[in-house]
């Protein structure tokens, strides 16, 4: 019974920060739709700002560049509140923090390629409205994810796999 409470209390943890970072993600994207234009007015004349973050040609390089930082800093709070507050993996050194991380991130990336790829069927072989795609996809991408982390990335042995020298 207390691992059943337990997992209830981490998964409502989990989606409450989820629910946060996507809201931080969208401000991030959205001060960046301000900071773009007087960034690129005042160092858009250095060929190195102009083609990596100031052009639009061909591609939108200032919303590309906002995409990118808001995604790094919401997965790196996202790390540390799931490690220290919904998996309560306190105590940890920098080895095991280290291995943690990269994990989380692995499991992030494939559950971002999951996310895109049940988006896209979704939307474009069963005709799904574009929120209900997404709403859907989000879903089960972090289901899986808060499971793939729970049982991969913040177990509990991992501190004494490194203290033995087994990682």
């Amino acid at each position: 019974m207390v691992e059943n409470n337990d997992i209830k209390r981490q998964m409502t943890l989990y989606f409450i920060f989820a629910a946060a970072m996507i809201g931080l993600n969208y401000l991030i994207q959205k001060l960046n739709e301000i900071i773009a234009p007087i960034i690129c007015a005042s160092l858009g004349s250095i060929e190195f700002f102009q083609v990596f973050y100031c052009s639009t040609n061909p591609f939108n390089m200032p919303e590309l560049v906002g995409s990118i930082v808001a995604v790094g800093i919401t997965y790196f709070i996202k790390f540390f509140l799931d490690k220290y507050l919904v998996f309560k993996r306190t105590g940890t050194g920098a080895k095991q923090t280290s291995i943690e991380f990269t994990k989380y991130l692995g499991f992030a990336i494939l559950t971002t390629i999951e996310n895109i790829g049940i988006q896209f069927l979704l939307t474009n072989f069963l005709n799904a409205p574009l929120e209900i795609s997404v709403i859907i996809a989000l879903s089960i991408g972090y289901i899986s994810k808060f499971f793939l982390d729970r049982k991969f990335v913040f177990v509990k042995n991992l501190e004494l796999d490194i203290e033995n020298n087994k990682i």
